[in-house]
């Protein structure tokens, strides 16, 4: 039996991406010593301009075509993706289509960050663990999150509902889904300071753009188009040990399957 563990992510299309991945692949390896690690990117695009620049990346099926000419016969993979949605799906498809190659014993593909509600009470308590230290006394924190056109787009819904449960003034919201800034607006005190911050695994285009930038669509200025002051937090799920131990926890059940 030879193991192995293929981590699943977006992509890194930001130095500070690019070190967000890094970290999170040796906490990987902290927790699984012995067990060699993988990469994969989900994005084409990313994957286009990587190549470009002569970076070597590879898609999910490639990567493990890759583990199975080495020789690989138990592989746990572990998107790191917010919700059970498309993309999830797409990784978990691809991984279930290698199971029937030929010295390929076993795939396990672990479950994203929100795919339980006991995932939703672990997310929220990793949300108010990691809220801004600079945050004072009433200051509402909004958090951001990609969506998806998916069923699944109810968790972050699900997460809003369990945060504010325990402070009224975390807000949390995707760009499409059941929870939009929008839903949010109406909350906000005008004339008060909010943090904004990326429900996102790592900083990459949505939050420096979508929801830090400085274009009229971006979450920071129709904030404050609102008479609201925003102050952004550019760092991802993924920096975070509260939402880290979520995915490794899933990992493990994946590698604990094999």
């Amino acid at each position: 039996m030879k193991q192995g563990i293929l981590l699943a992510a977006y992509g890194s299309g930001s130095p500070q991406a690019e070190t967000t991945l890094k970290l999170f692949g040796a906490e990987v390896r902290a927790r699984f010593p012995g067990i060699p690690v993988r990469w994969a990117f989900t994005s084409v695009l990313l994957r286009e301009r990587l190549a470009a620049a002569r970076k070597k990346t590879d898609s999910v099926k490639k990567a493990l075509q890759k583990m199975w000419f080495e020789k690989y016969t138990h592989v746990a993979v572990q998107p790191l993706q917010i919700i059970p949605g498309n993309e999830y799906a797409e990784v978990a498809a691809e991984a279930a289509a290698m199971q029937g190659a030929p010295g390929f014993a076993v795939v396990r593909t672990g479950a994203p960050l929100l795919s339980t509600d006991d995932d939703v009470a672990s997310a929220a308590r990793a949300v108010l663990r990691h809220l801004p230290r600079d945050r004072a006394p009433g200051e509402a924190v909004v958090l951001m999150g990609h969506g998806a056109r998916h069923p699944a787009v109810v968790r972050y819904a699900d997460l809003a509902q369990a945060v504010h449960e325990h402070d009224p003034d975390v807000h949390v919201g995707a760009m499409n889904g059941a929870v939009t800034l929008e839903h949010i607006l109406p909350r906000l005190r005008p004339g008060t300071r909010v943090w904004l911050m990326p429900l996102l695994s790592t900083v990459g285009r949505h939050t420096l753009q979508d929801m830090a930038g400085p274009r009229p669509h971006s979450w920071r200025s129709r904030l404050e188009a609102e008479g609201v002051s925003c102050v952004p937090v550019l760092k991802g799920t993924a920096e975070y040990a509260g939402f880290i131990n979520i995915w490794l926890d899933h990992l493990a059940e994946a590698v604990t399957s094999l």
